[in-house]
């Protein structure tokens, strides 16, 4: 990305995020407001998404977490269900050629064997198709709740117990059963749409991320709305639970 670009946002190119993650919040409502059918808001995401991937990459994030689809999205109703089902098929398939040509390599996080056969065979194609790039790690979580990942992570644990001594599970344990524990822990969390809550996103990883909320709908959310994120990112001071120096 051009320097005068970061520089009118004063942005520090040394101290760029690693990992900044999106709750993209608001499709519906931008339906709403425009008379339109819910089904055209995720629509009009779909270039949102592509805005901030490209410029993500441009910038130097190293990794990109989007909230696609969470565990109580099931509760839709099923038409939205459906196309949301066959949207994500059909871009996992229209958008790999670009993705891949730019060097992204794509990962998800979530209940995946509960996907649709059709979108998991979709996801699994992408992954191996982009496993070898070195750019930008696009992280999707599909079927993705918090609490779940964290329900499953014990789950493994307790399969595992007999190479655990009394008393040795502890934090690090917790983070390897994690659906992707090479994934580093998200520096900086953007929601937009104004709702000042989690979602149930990434409750363990999010301990010590910075947040950052736009009343923006993610429809209308572009390059200039992740550039003002990031500038704000970096005026905090992160503490990680200590004191001022």
């Amino acid at each position: 990305m051009k320097k005068a670009i970061l520089l009118k946002y004063g942005i520090d190119k040394s101290k760029i995020p690693r990992h900044i993650a999106v709750i993209m919040d608001g499709n519906g409502r931008w339906a709403d407001r425009k008379g339109l059918p819910r089904i055209m808001g995720h629509h009009a995401g779909i270039e949102s998404v592509r805005a901030t991937v490209r410029a993500a990459s441009k910038i130097g994030i190293k990794f990109l977490t989007l909230y696609t689809f969470s565990t109580e999205n099931w509760k839709r109703p099923q038409a939205e269900v459906n196309a949301l089902m066959d949207m994500l098929e059909g871009l996992l398939h229209s958008e790999l050629e670009e993705l891949h040509k730019n060097n992204v390599q794509i990962k998800a996080i979530g209940r995946i064997d509960e996907l649709p056969l059709k979108v998991r065979k979709a996801l699994d194609n992408s992954i191996k198709v982009t496993s070898q790039n070195s750019g930008l790690v696009l992280v999707l979580a599909i079927n993705y709740g918090g609490r779940q990942e964290i329900v499953d992570a014990v789950k493994k644990i307790i399969k595992n117990c007999h190479k655990y001594k009394k008393g040795k599970v502890d934090v690090e344990t917790i983070r390897k059963f994690l659906y992707d524990s090479n994934i580093p822990y998200p520096d900086l969390i953007i929601r937009t749409s104004g709702e000042l809550r989690l979602s149930n996103f990434l409750i363990w990883e999010s301990a010590y991320s910075e947040l950052w909320v736009t009343k923006t709908l993610w429809p209308d959310f572009r390059k200039r709305h992740l550039l003002k994120a990031i500038a704000h990112y970096q005026k905090r001071k992160r503490k990680f639970g200590g004191i001022d120096g």
